[in-house]
């Protein structure tokens, strides 16, 4: 874990989702991706909610976290999560993150691995160089809500539908002072040039924890030839007819995958 930093909160704006049924152990922390907040978790809660009791952040710069003190990479925000649990009394946690959240649970677990119980990736940031730099950049930018519509249809899978009211929110979102600007900057530190800065995957698979990575085979943010190859200790599935946001286009095979990742504490 890391020291608490005494200039920033606590920890990260949060929402807790209390298990419905018996305690099972070690809560479920999830990571959204770039440009996200932690309401795109909200089916993912409900359906753990009778096994697991979860808590979904806000990422620094995303959310009701725009303020936080520092803004950056996947490492920057991997510190803040670290320090958010600590903050937070949490010991053993199983982290879930998508895409750049991915790569931030896979650095925390890296950094502390006696916290992580399991490590659940959905179309992980980090597997690999290749990455939509340039729907990254207009998307970080977008603030009108026909431009937003146009572009979150790309981070779905061709047949999805995307409801109407996501690109309206999203643009909602972005209008607040300083949000674009600030998204913009994390956009800057997260692509280096027209590429992203790559995990250890060899030292991941070697952390003492059960490992799944989630991909659909229509994700046009981040190619789904980043899941392959992976070391034979890590468990991959693989969606057909699924993009980008795997967790809000088929959430009960997501939950699914979580709780028996998670099954054993």
């Amino acid at each position: 874990m890391t020291d608490l930093d005494p200039s920033a909160p606590l920890h990260l704006p949060f929402r807790e989702q209390p298990t419905t049924g018996p305690d099972t152990g070690a809560p479920v922390i999830l990571l959204h991706g770039f440009g996200g907040d932690r309401q795109t978790w909200l089916n993912i809660q409900t359906g753990l909610a009778p096994h697991k009791r979860s808590i979904a952040f806000d990422l620094p710069g995303h959310g009701e976290a725009l303020d936080w003190p520092r803004i950056g990479n996947a490492g920057v925000a991997a510190k803040a999560v670290a320090q958010s649990l600590e903050a937070l009394g949490l010991t053993r946690v199983h982290l879930v993150g998508h895409s750049m959240g991915g790569a931030v649970a896979a650095l925390v677990a890296l950094r502390a691995p006696e916290i992580a119980a399991s490590l659940t990736l959905l179309a992980p940031g980090g597997f690999g160089p290749e990455i939509n730099h340039r729907l990254l950049r207009r998307y970080a930018a977008a603030t009108d809500p026909a431009e937003m519509e146009t572009l979150l249809e790309q981070f779905f899978g061709w047949e999805f539908k995307l409801p109407k009211f996501l690109a309206r929110t999203a643009a909602e979102s972005r209008a607040r002072p300083g949000a674009a600007v600030t998204l913009q900057a994390v956009a800057d530190e997260i692509i280096d040039g027209d590429v992203q800065k790559t995990l250890p995957r060899g030292e991941l698979a070697a952390l003492p924890l059960p490992i799944k990575v989630i991909w659909g085979t229509q994700d046009r943010v981040l190619p789904t030839r980043q899941a392959h190859k992976l070391p034979g200790i890590v468990a991959t599935h693989i969606f057909e007819r699924v993009g980008h946001m795997v967790h809000l286009e088929i959430p009960r095979e997501v939950t699914r995958l979580i709780l028996l990742n998670s099954a054993v504490q």
